[in-house]
């Protein structure tokens, strides 16, 4: 079982590579499709959905160590 710091970690490099990823699918698919490609505007939109997965990843970890410290407390 993770501890709270430890879900925080993992929830951190998760989402960290997936900034990575997005930014840089950001400068190759947008010229694709036709669509402005600015910088800022692909960084904000980048750091908003990056703070949405921190939290969403964090809240599920949270939730699924609790769930099973519950099951494993049940067993015993």
């Amino acid at each position: 079982m993770q501890t709270k710091k430890q879900s925080f970690i993992e929830s951190l490099v998760n989402v960290t590579i997936g900034f990575l990823i997005t930014i840089t699918s950001l400068y190759i698919i947008f010229p694709m499709l036709g669509i402005e490609n600015h910088s800022g505007k692909n960084i904000l939109i980048t750091i908003y959905l990056t703070v949405l997965s921190i939290l969403r990843n964090y809240v599920l970890r949270r939730y699924f160590n609790k769930k099973q410290k519950s099951i494993n407390t049940s067993k015993t």
